[in-house]
């Protein structure tokens, strides 16, 4: 590889570290904790793991990277306003981080004289694998949807247990299309997060349960005849 494919997968493998990092961070609190948590750590570390991977599928031209992280981007943004965190960030640097995907997305069609053609036919991809490798990023991003929609019924910012199985889901997909694409940023960056998902979905499962036991009543025995007669 030459010195500046070394500089594009050292962007991607430092994304995605990142990505794992979170993960492990949520993860120990969790697991201290006996239930899922959703810690600023884990918003504000995988907002810099996306920018990074963003920057990372434009010089790569790899338009399934760039969208998978788009939705997902901002909702990362929305957490970090529901933790009462985004109001404490320099007005500048709030408008810079909502206007970056943008400017991904502009760069790689401007700036490197892409076009939409030329992007999908990148490295000879095949339609098919395409569009499982979107269909892959639609259920991960989909997992942050899904956790959006919980958090904003209780204006709170919480990681629901479904998020940990689409999360899975999604995974396995976007491993498989890393497999046939030959990229090992994204396959590497989807392993650790398979083993913190089946735990965090197990973890949430144990207190859901917990949370569904009722303390047993206790049963009043029926008075007695004589009792009765001394009542009345």
């Amino acid at each position: 590889m030459t010195k500046t494919e070394y500089f594009i997968y050292g962007i991607g493998l430092l994304a995605q570290l990142l990505f794992s990092a979170r993960l492990l961070l949520q993860w120990v609190q969790s697991e201290k904790a006996g239930k899922v948590l959703s810690p600023a750590s884990f918003w504000t570390t995988s907002i810099l793991a996306s920018i990074l991977l963003m920057v990372y599928g434009a010089l790569r031209e790899d338009v399934v990277v760039i969208g998978g992280q788009v939705i997902s981007y901002f909702i990362y943004l929305r957490n970090l306003k529901l933790k009462n965190i985004w109001q404490e960030v320099p007005f500048v640097i709030r408008w810079l981080a909502i206007l970056f995907p943008f400017f991904t997305f502009a760069w790689l069609l401007f700036y490197d004289n892409a076009t939409w053609t030329s992007l999908l036919e990148h490295n000879k991809i095949s339609g098919a694998l395409i569009a499982w490798g979107g269909l892959g990023q639609v259920v991960f991003t989909l997992r942050f949807v899904y956790q959006w929609y919980f958090s904003e019924r209780l204006q709170q910012s919480i990681i629901p247990n479904g998020f940990w199985l689409i999360s899975l889901v999604g995974s396995l997909m976007i491993m498989s299309y890393a497999v046939i694409r030959l990229d090992p940023v994204l396959f590497l960056g989807q392993i650790f997060g398979v083993v913190v998902y089946v735990r965090n979905f197990i973890l949430g499962t144990r207190e859901k349960a917990r949370s569904q036991v009722k303390p047993k009543q206790k049963m009043v025995p029926e008075p007695t005849e004589s009792a009765k007669k001394i009542i009345t």
